[in-house]
């Protein structure tokens, strides 16, 4: 027989993790009259409201602690909404404290803090140390086999899997029996309660409508209404380890990962092996006698205990970034870059001279270039990027390098247009395949051409010089070189925009750096059909709304006149500001009864 309590108080802490209930079956103790302050229960409904797990756990602590005939006393005030915000201050912890205090209870815990703050004040205190259980079979292992990569369980639904390889996947059902809420709710239940006590398990993210679990080797993805429309309960894990070996790499690209690439970009799309690739690459460079760290999101990948693993989850980018520049590791690792600050913080500790290797989302390997272009300076992309490996069906299907030169880009000719260009080459064979330029004032990414294809930079040139004269209505480009075009504009433009002595012209080739001659068009597209409009004037705009031609371009016209061409826009309008040119020639043309024309 345990020891007999005649009032006991309980924390938040015991009731989440279930200690109580279990040590009164276990009769390690033996329970009078059992002190719940109104406080924590509050606390576990307004979890529960809120959609977190451990609400949930709570109350079901509570219910089984009520069928186990023991006499429970509901004390306290329910606390304001104020206290439960500031719950993290330990306001609700010192209510509880409170308690036990006036009541001459004693107070059960297996949070530290809390026990030594009640021991300071005289209360009588059972610290439960959080013991570590041993690792039991979940009923989420049932669903899986050795060639199983993911489980699906879906409320209404049959439960289904991914099993093969990466490239070489099946989607099969694994019973004919149909997933009841209780069932998914259960399942849910035990694996929060056991990645609370095992050593290699988090509880990475727990919001309102979801919660994440790294559990082992399985990261699971648990969601229920509101948040999805169903219970769903989603767990993938890596089938098989490999080492670097395994890859079979060129030497060239073993040399260049060994020696020189500090700065690896590992792209592709999910679920086609980047994790399994990175963490061969993580603990190959911890082979070296290298200190290798990783910034997870979710601490998924499988590492060896020799590789520290940090999770964005629990820190900020800030703090990261400070921790490693003190620590001075010689790789991280930064796996599945997302957004803005992801970019940013990879590009910071690489330009302090950290090897990095990132994992990025790419359907070719390009797109894990161009996923940097306007969150960084152009000039700076191969300091921080210097090679990318795109992984493809489990293997290394494509390698690029990167790098800086000063050059006219490929298709141009004029030493004067000479600019920086980020070529990307293929590693292997040292062929160029793309530049990263900037033209105007946009950043470009043009595929160099091969023999027989049309020059892709004269593409980009016509199509900017239209961009540019499209103000002006209706404009034909026509590229007479890879340096020079011509330029057709209504005639009553033509003398604005080559301007006095030449000034305007000259500062538009500047901008678009090509030669221009402006001529005049001599002809309108005829064969545009008139359509039904509908006009509005607003205080500083005039708009036209042509039905059914979303996205169609449409001439306008005053009577005979020609005004501008322009593009039907998402709500099926055209808008021009009053005060403009066009603007006050539609307005005056109305004035004077003239006609107003759309041809689309």
């Amino acid at each position: 027989m345990g020891e007999t309590i005649s009032k006991l108080v309980p924390d938040t802490s015991v009731i989440i993790q279930g200690i109580l209930s279990e040590r009164i079956e276990k009769k390690e103790l033996v329970v009078k009259e059992l002190l719940i302050h109104e406080a924590l229960l509050a606390e576990l409904e307004h979890q529960a409201n809120s959609g977190k797990a451990i609400g949930y756990l709570g109350l079901d602590e509570l219910k089984k602690l009520r069928e186990m005939n023991i006499k429970i006393k509901y004390i306290g005030d329910r606390p304001r909404a104020s206290d439960i915000k500031y719950a993290y201050l330990g306001e609700l912890d010192a209510s509880i404290r409170k308690l036990a205090w006036d009541e001459g209870a004693t107070l059960i815990t297996s949070d530290k803090v809390q026990s030594k703050v009640a021991e300071s004040k005289g209360i009588h205190v059972i610290y439960v140390e959080h013991v570590i259980k041993h690792h039991k079979k979940l009923k989420l292992d049932g669903y899986f086999d050795k060639q199983t990569m993911s489980v699906h369980l879906r409320e209404g639904l049959v439960p289904k899997a991914k099993k093969g390889t990466p490239g070489n996947i099946d989607f099969i059902d694994l019973s004919k029996k149909v997933l009841r809420h209780d069932e998914l709710k259960e399942i849910s239940k035990e694996i929060i309660e056991v990645a609370k006590s095992r050593r290699d398990s988090f509880l990475e993210i727990e919001r309102g409508g979801s919660t994440i679990v790294q559990l082992g080797s399985y990261r699971i993805v648990i969601t229920h209404p509101p948040f999805s429309d169903k219970q769903e309960v989603t767990a993938v894990r890596p089938v098989k380890k490999l080492n670097l070996k395994d890859y079979k790499l060129s030497e060239k690209l073993f040399e260049r990962i060994s020696g020189q690439a500090e700065g690896i970009l590992i792209a592709g799309s999910p679920g086609m092996g980047k994790s399994t690739f990175t963490s061969a690459l993580a603990e190959f460079y911890a082979g070296q006698n290298k200190i290798v760290k990783t910034i997870e999101a979710t601490r998924d990948l499988q590492l060896d205990d020799n590789v520290t693993q940090y999770s964005l989850n629990y820190g900020k980018n800030e703090e990261i970034h400070d921790i490693l520049l003190l620590s001075r590791p010689d790789y991280c690792v930064f796996d599945e870059m997302r957004n803005y600050k992801d970019f940013d913080l990879f590009s910071d500790l690489r330009m302090a001279g950290i090897g990095l290797a990132g994992v990025i989302h790419a359907t070719n390997p390009i797109d894990a270039i161009q996923r940097f272009i306007g969150k960084i300076e152009l000039g700076v992309i191969p300091h921080v990027v210097d090679t990318v490996i795109f992984i493809k069906d489990g293997g290394v299907a494509k390698v690029l390098s990167v790098e800086m030169m000063v050059k006219v880009p490929s298709g141009m000719t004029e030493a004067d247009l000479a600019r920086p260009v980020v070529e990307v080459k293929d590693f292997e064979d040292d062929k160029l395949e793309f530049e990263i330029y900037s033209y105007g004032e946009e950043t470009v990414v043009i595929p160099v051409q091969s023999s027989g294809e049309t020059n892709p930079s004269r593409k980009l040139a016509s199509k900017q010089i239209e961009n540019y004269f499209n103000k002006y209505g209706d404009v034909r480009v026509e590229m007479v070189g890879d340096h020079k075009a011509k330029v057709f504009v209504p005639a009553k433009f033509v003398a604005r925009i080559i301007g006095k002595q030449g000034k305007n012209i000259e500062e538009v080739e500047k901008l678009l750096g090509i030669s221009l001659d402006i001529e005049e068009l001599t002809e309108i597209k005829k064969e545009k059909n008139e359509v039904e409009f509908e006009i509005i004037e607003r205080k500083n705009s005039i708009i036209i709304f042509i039905k059914d031609h979303v996205g169609k371009p449409a001439d306008i016209f005053i009577d005979d006149e020609f005004l501008l061409s322009a593009i039907v826009g998402k709500k099926g309008d055209i808008k021009i500001h009053k005060r403009s040119d066009i603007g006050e020639s539609i307005l005056n043309g109305l004035g004077n009864r003239k006609r107003l024309i759309v041809r689309v």
